[in-house]
């Protein structure tokens, strides 16, 4: 059973997948595929089905990268569920792998309802279009960069130094 330290971060997840959830929810009531409504100079909302990795990575691959990326998605929560307990008490370290979690099983859910990770949110400027995205993907970028934060920052290094 997870520490009380692991369930506030368990917890954190879930929301992150409620909220991604969610938002696909709506999103897939209200555009079609290769809809594209916009919002902004630099933003648009979108619906594509991403059979890919991120920014489209293998989209076009011939159905294989499915499961590979099901697979890989659940060993890394599996992997992260089981660190997180050694981490609990490592604020960034901590937030980081949730906000992985969180979005690898957002990720995970659309790739086995639909076969494919659903995408809606575009950023664009000068007549340049980024693969468009959702918010467990922007939970996978934010916890990478928080990890690499705290890697930079001295995060564990750094604690374990301090300790007698």
């Amino acid at each position: 059973m997870p520490s009380p330290n692991v369930d506030r971060w368990l917890w954190l997840a879930g929301i992150v997948v409620v909220l991604d959830q969610l938002s696909k929810w709506l999103v897939l009531g209200w555009l079609r595929p290769g809809d594209s409504v916009y919002v902004a100079p630099f933003f648009n909302w979108v619906l594509v089905f991403n059979p890919g990795a991120a920014f489209s990575f293998l989209s076009d691959a011939g159905g294989w990268q499915r499961w590979f990326f099901t697979a890989l998605a659940i060993g890394i929560a599996a992997w992260i569920v089981s660190i997180l307990p050694r981490h609990s008490g490592e604020f960034r370290l901590s937030l980081a792998l949730t906000m992985i979690l969180g979005g690898a099983v957002g990720n995970v859910i659309d790739r086995l309802r639909f076969g494919a990770v659903v995408d809606f949110i575009q950023w664009h400027a000068a007549g340049f279009h980024w693969p468009a995205f959702n918010l467990a993907d922007a939970a996978i970028c934010l916890g990478a960069a928080l990890m690499i934060w705290d890697q930079f920052a001295g995060g564990s290094a750094r604690r374990d130094c301090r300790q007698p």
